[in-house]
């Protein structure tokens, strides 16, 4: 698939091409030859860039310092990086962000060291497909509300360069917002096609942008005319048929503490929304549906069988972590403290009382899955839930957190208003305990930006912006 997002090879398609055809005539010695070739970076085309180290350049800098509109330029250079791969533009770009802003990945990077890297930001496309076709608007917006921070993202089709303007000078401004710009080279002048950097300032006066391009070992950061790189965000992708643009990234006021997360790397995301908009909804509307576990026993039977690896526990990078271990066996609780837990439950054990297979529930077995959807129906392995206080998750656990997860308007397909009332009651996040509550209105927005890019990012609505 052709990515316009993604960071172009260091050679252009005409040298390659040229290069391609020369060893083809000469046989295996040009073919190595054209292989060894390659580049030590290019000459940014000036105008219209202005070098930033450049005497111009640092000009630049010294009166947009002066006029206040490079506050959030410093913990963006001491956290600056190149990109390692020459797709990875928008995993470098989201990784300096997040560690600028002080955002707590809640996992270790290497050793003891909790820190974003690139090779960290897996959870909506696998690496291996990014290296190779790098990744879309949609997808970096994604990456980072599941790294916790709090995204507005913005298609140079919703607003305009004065809004743009707006707020590049009010992120310029502060230490607590940084923008991610998603441009056209082509439109600056530069070789290559999509390509994903951070903002690093603004100068009013001159009504230019830093762009600290995270392929240093291409172009070198460098000030270009706002109105310019407006119309290098105003084209499309023609990967996903969508405008590029920008977005804001800061950090959430209520960063959630990540327990559990979506997982859409895999298939289990396209069954799982084939199931949340066209199943549940044919489901709901059953008329012989009259109490609440009669609708939960249907709509457990008619889960996908790789349902359970949507939601996935962070248990394995947390749980040796102190801090992460209090906080995993405190939400457990409050999970099993709800009233549809109790539902759950009581559901599950009604259908078969007794078992010896059902062993792995709440043991490190189960991590990061919930069990297939044929082992649903086996008991947990006691009748008293005082007994099910185990360090992991237990299928249980698991479907509760997914139903609580869905968005409430998805319930008001119910036909029966008594029964709708009461269900809504059961997974309404009203009354939930305050850590509790935070997980599963951060699985919410995730899977409402997941929903909002339908995997392909072909769906029209706007990303939903964190409250």
């Amino acid at each position: 698939m052709e990515c316009g997002a993604r960071c172009p090879s260091l050679e252009e398609t005409s040298r390659s091409h040229m290069l391609g055809t020369m060893a083809s005539e000469a046989g295996s010695q040009g073919e190595s030859k054209a292989q060894a070739a390659s580049l030590y970076g290019r000459v940014l085309p000036s105008p219209p860039a202005v070098e930033f180290a450049s005497p111009d350049g640092r000009r630049l800098f010294s009166e947009a310092l002066q006029g206040g509109t490079m506050q959030g330029f410093f913990s963006l250079v001491s956290c600056f990086q190149t990109q390692s791969e020459p797709a990875f533009c928008g995993l470098a770009t989201l990784s300096v962000v997040l560690n600028a802003l002080r955002i707590d990945p809640g996992r270790r990077w290497k050793g003891p060291w909790r820190w974003f890297d690139e090779s960290m930001l897996d959870c909506c496309e696998h690496l291996d497909r990014v290296r190779s076709h790098g990744i879309t608007f949609g997808k970096v917006a994604c990456l980072a509300h599941c790294a916790g921070a709090e995204v507005r993202a913005f298609r140079a089709g919703q607003v305009t360069v004065h809004d743009l303007r707006r707020y590049l000078v009010r992120c310029a401004s502060s230490q607590d917002c940084h923008l991610i710009a998603s441009y056209h080279r082509k439109l600056l002048g530069q070789t290559g096609t999509g390509h994903f950097s951070p903002i690093g300032g603004y100068h009013a006066g001159q009504d230019m942008a830093l762009i600290l391009d995270v392929a240093r070992f291409k172009y070198p950061p460098h000030w270009v005319p706002l109105p310019l790189l407006w119309e290098a965000m105003n084209t499309i992708d023609e990967a996903t048929g969508l405008l590029r643009g920008f977005m804001l990234i800061s950090r959430n006021s209520a960063a959630p503490s990540l327990i559990n997360a979506v997982n859409c790397r895999d298939e289990s995301w396209k069954s799982m929304s084939k199931y949340c908009t066209e199943d549940l909804t044919n489901l709901l509307k059953d008329d012989n549906v009259d109490s609440v576990p009669t609708l939960l026993s249907r709509l457990v039977k008619q889960l996908p069988p790789n349902a359970g690896s949507l939601i996935r526990w962070a248990i394995e990078v947390r749980r040796q972590e102190e801090r992460g271990s209090i906080l995993m066996e405190k939400v457990l609780q409050q999970i099993r403290d709800t009233k549809l837990f109790l539902v759950v439950h009581e559901l599950q054990y009604a259908k078969q009382p007794c078992c010896s297979c059902s062993a792995s529930e709440g043991n490190g077995q189960s991590v990061g899955r919930l069990s297939p959807i044929s082992s649903l129906a086996t008991c947990l392995c006691s009748s008293n839930l005082s007994d099910e206080t185990g360090e992991y998750p237990a299928s249980t656990d698991i479907l509760t957190v997914l139903f609580l997860s869905l968005h409430p308007s998805t319930w008001s397909c119910i036909e029966d208003k008594r029964l709708q009332a009461e269900f809504q009651s059961l997974v309404s996040a009203d009354h939930l305990p305050d850590d509790l509550k935070r997980e599963v209105l951060h699985l919410r927005r995730q899977l409402r930006y997941l929903k909002a890019c339908n995997g392909k990012e072909s769906c029209e609505d706007h990303f939903p912006q964190s409250p």
